[in-house]
């Protein structure tokens, strides 16, 4: 029976059933449409975090454990993400939107003394939600492809943070990642009792490590500030368990196998799934008042079976660029004042690369932080908004050229709670 499997060939026959396929049609490779972006704080500058140590102390960084040294306060956070994609092909000069909203982060983080302070994040990682059909008719009779995938992989996290001294820190991050992805290749011929499918599920339950120190240098005479960080995440541990079925069944009900004989099947356990990510950065500005950086992350490609197949990631790297502004925290006459503006920009060479062309992705930032009537500089808690604009993909090759709007909201609780149950 013969196996129609073209990776250019899936975003094509995206838009052929485009209502049954849900955010990017690039999410049918690998471990899927990877939602990991850390905060509305830092998503809204740029992606920025290597070297953002805040001003304010209600704000925890996870980007890189390290730049916590002016965190004192008990931090909750929850945040939403509501994703907006245009696609369009010159397929059939065809166009697509999706919408979708999502919970995006929650996170609790508080400091134990002045100088160790701890954080646990929950948010999903990537996810697979697709159905494609394409039909195709050779010689009187109808051959189709079927192509579906699900799933969700998760990631919890618990970084802490240890000042060494006014200028130096260091920080770690444990990793715990786990969910299952699901894809699925039915072929079949009008006039054949049976389909031939192959069928992928990855179960992963898997660890890694993240590294992180920083030094700031504070001009005493102007409050001017540099800030310069690292990071870097290695050392996975557990594995990924890969499930490969190719067999021949037909259906006796909806989703109901009947009659199935499996002609292979393979069981193969990995570790690589997330495997060295580094990131560098440099940071300056003014005490309180304004902070611009620049980032640059490395990650290295990976592979992972897929449809009884080895399907490689390719090396990839991101440029950050960002900051914010506030006007004047001591100004209680004008709410606006007191207003955290935020500002980003983007550029990412992908790890996919498909029909000899990468799938870049390129977008601009911004966000704001809406003090709630009583915080103070020294208690900065609120509403956070932020928003990104942006391109990813390629019309070339027939393949897909997507916009979004991303919106993300979310409340930033931050007080002095617990603390006498922090020290007793």
């Amino acid at each position: 029976m013969k196996k129609i499997f073209v990776l250019s060939f899936i975003s094509v026959g995206y838009f052929l059933n485009a209502q049954s396929l849900s955010n990017s049609p690039y999410a049918t490779y690998g471990i899927g449409d990877v939602k990991y972006d850390n905060t509305i704080e830092t998503s809204s500058m740029g992606g920025i975090s290597t070297a953002f140590i805040s001003d304010f102390s209600s704000n925890f960084n996870f980007g890189n454990p390290a730049n916590n040294s002016n965190f004192e306060l008990t931090s909750i956070k929850l945040e939403a993400t509501n994703e907006n994609n245009y696609f369009k092909t010159d397929y059939n000069n065809t166009k697509s939107t999706k919408h979708s909203t999502y919970l995006s982060n929650i996170s609790i983080a508080f400091p134990i003394s002045s100088k160790i302070k701890m954080g646990f994040l929950y948010q999903p990682y990537s996810s697979k939600s697709y159905e494609v059909v394409h039909d195709e008719t050779i010689n009187g009779e109808i051959n189709r492809n079927r192509f579906k995938g699900s799933g969700t992989l998760n990631t919890a996290q618990l970084a802490i943070s240890y000042k060494i001294n006014s200028q130096f820190a260091v920080g770690a991050r444990a990793n715990y990642y786990f969910g299952n992805l699901y894809d699925l290749n039915e072929f079949s011929i009008s006039n054949a009792e049976l389909i031939n499918g192959y069928e992928t599920k990855n179960s992963i339950k898997n660890f890694n490590f993240t590294l992180g120190t920083s030094y700031q240098s504070i001009d005493t005479r102007n409050d001017h500030k540099l800030t310069i960080g690292a990071t870097a995440t290695f050392g996975n541990t557990s594995n990924m368990t890969t499930e490969y079925i190719n067999s021949t069944y037909y259906y006796s009900d909806v989703d109901v196998k009947g009659g199935e004989t499996i002609i292979d099947q393979k069981r193969t356990n990995s570790n690589n799934l997330l495997p060295l990510q580094a990131s560098v950065g440099v940071g300056y500005g003014s005490e309180n008042q304004w902070f611009v950086s620049g980032q640059v992350d490395y990650k290295k490609g990976e592979s992972i079976s897929y449809f009884g197949n080895t399907f490689d990631y390719k090396d990839s790297y991101r440029i950050s660029a960002g900051g914010w502004y506030l006007p004047n925290y001591n100004n209680f006459r004008s709410y606006f004042s007191r207003v955290v503006y935020r500002y980003g920009a983007f550029y990412e060479k992908g790890d996919l690369e498909i029909a000899g062309k990468s799938i870049n992705k390129f977008g601009i930032s911004a966000g704001v932080m809406l003090p709630f009537k009583n915080s103070s500089i020294t208690r900065m808690s609120g509403l956070e908004i932020g928003v990104e604009l942006g391109k990813r993909g390629t019309l070339s090759n027939n393949l897909i050229n997507q916009n979004f709007v991303n919106l993300k909201f979310g409340f930033n609780f931050a007080d002095r709670w617990f603390r006498k149950q922090l020290y007793n």
